[in-house]
This record gives C-alpha cells, structure tokens and sequence, in this order.
C-alpha cells in the first residue's frame, strides 16, 4: 500500500500535537519537522476538515488535537490526507480480450479481486488498532523526548 509524504507528515504533527500543552503554530511545526509551511499546511487543513485537529485563533494560536490522542488512531490520519479509497480497484479485466468472461457470468468477485481487498482489510484494520496516543507513549517511553519538545514549543518571550 502506497501512502503520500503527506501521510508521514501529518503522523508526526499529531504526535507532536499530543506532547503539546498549547496549541502550536503551524510555522512552528514546519520549522520543526524542516518543511515547506505552504506543505504542511495542507496535511493539517486536511486533519482539521477530518476533525481530527482544530485551530485556535489569537495571540496563543495554531493547531491542536480535537480529541484526545487516544481517540485517534493512524487509520483516521492516513484517511484523511489520502481519502478512504481502497488500495486496489477491480476493472474486471476477465470481461475483456478475446477469451472475455461475459457480465453475467461474473456474478462474483475473481480472485485477484479478493485477495485484495482482504489485505486492504487487514491493512486498515492494522492501522486502525494504533493510536497516536500509542505513538506518543513509545515515543515517549525512555527517554526526554516530550520534555524536550514540550521545551522547544514554548512561546519565546
């Protein structure tokens, strides 16, 4: 299954996000994560229209999550910036060329088709089991990641 770059982005954004004690700036999650603002801001525009993110106006601005990070898994993320198509489409080949299966006698799915769509199953099933609050705790787990993040995303007087 191929993802987008922006699929990494937006990952790492909603993880920053759950470290955060305010909201963050979307200039600042650039400057963090050293990519174009003008990028990053369609992943996060594409978090908020999902609402999975939310955006706080004023002095103390930028992004934050819309619910807990334990209530978004990676699934929400990869479906909101590349959509919630499936990997693979049936074009029913078998109906075409000289030895063409006719319409009527493809009454089921071949098994090319179901193979796929069982791992794309199995796939966003995978996705869907890991939230970006279990992304946060590995993070998290051994070393002073979120206490040095937490410190570089505080406001500079």
């Amino acid at each position: 299954m191929k993802m987008s770059g922006g699929v990494e982005w937006a990952l790492h954004c909603a993880v920053v996000l759950s470290a955060a004690e305010r909201p963050v700036p979307a200039a600042r999650l650039a400057e963090l994560h050293d990519v174009s603002g003008s990028y990053l801001a369609k992943q996060l525009q594409a978090l908020s229209r999902a609402g999975l993110i939310r955006s706080a106006q004023g002095h103390a601005g930028g992004y934050e999550l819309a619910r807990p990070a334990a209530e978004i898994t990676v699934l929400d993320v990869v479906e909101a910036v590349d959509g919630p198509q499936p990997a693979f489409t049936c074009t029913e080949i078998r109906q075409r060329g000289p030895l063409a299966t006719p319409p009527e006698e493809c009454l089921t799915p071949c098994p090319i088709a179901r193979v796929m769509s069982a791992a794309d199953r199995a796939w966003r099933a995978a996705l869907g089991a890991v939230t970006i609050g279990d992304l946060s705790l590995e993070v998290a787990q051994g070393n002073d990641a979120f206490a040095t993040l937490r410190g570089w995303l505080a406001p500079t007087a």
